[in-house]
């Protein structure tokens, strides 16, 4: 998903190679959100929108403490946000409807997956 928005990011700047880019840091980021499968099972049923702004909170939250970590105990920063909405260099609140909607994205894959495993194990 990184790498497509980056590539996205390239070809709006001219990049016609559309290079886009990521670090291994990004792997356990991104795989903590399987911790988030309980929530997900919570709110399946409320509104969208309602969903996908709880979706956003949490993203900008683990977007802020993971960054916040690796730059305090390992002086890293994976990323590094500018402009009038970064907060800290850490998250960009205009990047809200993007999280948003990968939110929900993620809500559809995770329900999808869900349904394949209970088709698995139902008998033949």
């Amino acid at each position: 998903m990184e790498i497509i928005w980056t590539g996205m990011g390239s070809l709006i700047s001219g990049d016609k190679y559309l290079e886009g880019f990521t670090n291994l840091w990004m792997f356990f980021i991104y795989g903590s959100a399987v911790f988030l499968e309980p929530l997900h099972d919570i709110i399946r049923e409320w509104r969208w929108i309602y969903r996908g702004l709880i979706w956003v909170v949490i993203i900008w939250g683990m977007e802020y403490t993971s960054g916040f970590l690796m730059g305090n105990i390992l002086g890293i920063y994976p990323w590094a946000y500018t402009g009038p909405f970064a907060v800290d260099g850490l998250v960009r609140l205009d990047f809200a409807p993007a999280w948003l909607v990968a939110g929900l994205v993620f809500e559809r894959i995770h329900y999808a997956m869900d349904m394949y495993q209970t088709a698995r194990r139902q008998p033949q």
